[in-house]
């Protein structure tokens, strides 16, 4: 991917949206934002889906893999051209921006206790991720578009997938829901997982899969640990424990066969060069 596959104009919106998200993100928990911070307003709707604190040091990763992306776009880590088309890259740069407002607004709403609106915002930003995953699916990438395009908005998915689920308990418990209905977290925590699933096929995506087995891992810890529920709940503990199993077979399974699609790519390209 050339600097002119990107249009100056998609770089900047792209780039000043992704720094203001950035920018309030941290604010909201330096201020912090009506008294709280990101992490204080779920801890005030305690349920079962929620997980250990250092869960959320993903959103690190996620900053990080997504300024890459936008270095990307300015041709600081390309040399030669990729497979993306301009028209695909734009495409992608509008959703991502999108996405990146609607993370902004998020956090206003959320500190605010606006937890209705803030479901709504954070579906914009999942249906964005969909698309824009969707879309990087159905390309063949270069190694280098594979780390700089795929894996950030993989992950960025994974987790916003996990988030939204979080985000609809949070706003069940506050319209005076049962969080600590264990039956009903154990039948969250499947549909998490076959969804997780089907997506990780669908998209053959793994970059999906690590990030969702770490939300578990984290709702896991959260309740083993003394500073969490104490095991005070063995039957969602050994249904974590089957999912993560589950997701790691799948990720697994999916390194094995894209190991063995390349290797038949590679012989039919072989043969079509002696034809």
């Amino acid at each position: 991917m050339g600097n002119s596959t990107v249009s100056t104009f998609t770089k900047v919106h792209t780039t000043v949206t992704f720094i203001v998200m950035i920018i309030v993100n941290a604010l909201a928990n330096i201020i912090p934002f009506n008294g709280v911070t990101t992490g204080q307003v779920s801890d005030s709707y305690p349920n079962l889906f929620a997980p250990a604190p250092l869960t959320f040091s993903v959103w690190g990763a996620i900053y990080i893999l997504l300024a890459c992306y936008i270095f990307y776009q300015f041709g600081f880590l390309c040399k030669t051209d990729g497979v993306f088309s301009k028209e695909l890259m734009e495409k992608i740069g509008v959703l991502f921006t999108i996405t990146s407002i609607a993370n902004t607004g998020w956090i206003f709403v959320w500190h605010y206790n606006s937890i209705g609106i803030s479901l709504v915002l954070i579906a914009v930003i999942l249906i964005c991720l969909a698309l824009i995953n969707l879309s990087t699916a159905k390309a063949e990438l270069t190694k280098k578009e594979k780390f700089f395009i795929r894996l950030p908005f993989s992950i960025y998915f994974g987790w916003i997938t996990i988030a939204t689920i979080a985000n609809s308990i949070v706003l069940f418990v506050s319209m005076g829901g049962n969080g600590f209905n264990w039956i009903l977290i154990a039948a969250i925590l499947i549909l998490g997982l076959s969804i997780a699933v089907y997506i990780m096929f669908k998209n053959q995506n793994l970059g999906y899969g690590i990030v969702v087995i770490w939300a578990y891992i984290g709702i896991l810890i959260k309740h083993t640990s003394k500073s969490g529920f104490k095991g005070e709940y063995p039957l969602i503990i050994l249904l974590l424990i089957l999912c993560i199993i589950v997701l790691l077979i799948t990720e697994v399974y999916i390194a094995v066969t894209d190991k063995e699609k390349l290797k038949e790519l590679k012989f039919f390209k072989k043969k079509a060069k002696k034809v």
